[in-house]
């Protein structure tokens, strides 16, 4: 099963939905990791690349534009969801899951997905 990394900025109603839904998806939220609170967009990048974790955002702005910089630099990119913050979160959580359950490791490697689907 994929691995996440919620931003900073990223509701923990959906998470708490999540873990609710789906006790053995693995989340970490990126302020509870060591040396991450308040970092910028490439540091939680190139923690989630070592890590392996597929990042969710709600910062669509910005952290898909970072998400491609790295790209262009060849830089390795774990894959980006990122979630409107107005969507509706049902329909994100169930989305979330959907990805979770029907994908491989490393899948979404390179890949800025937007949800809802």
């Amino acid at each position: 099963m994929l691995r996440f990394a919620a931003d900073e900025n990223f509701n923990n109603d959906i998470l708490r939905a999540l873990a609710r839904r789906s006790p053995e998806l693995d989340v970490v939220r990126v302020q509870d990791v060591p040396g991450l609170r308040g970092a910028d967009d490439a540091a939680v990048l190139e923690w989630a690349s070592r890590e392996q974790r597929l990042v969710l955002t709600h910062d669509v702005a910005t952290m898909p534009r970072c998400a491609e910089g790295r790209l262009r630099a060849c830089l390795p990119m774990p894959g980006l969801i990122a979630v409107p913050r107005q969507s509706f979160r049902p329909r994100v959580v169930e989305d979330l899951l959907l990805v979770a359950e029907l994908s491989t490791d490393r899948e979404w490697e390179g890949q800025v997905l937007f949800v809802p689907l």
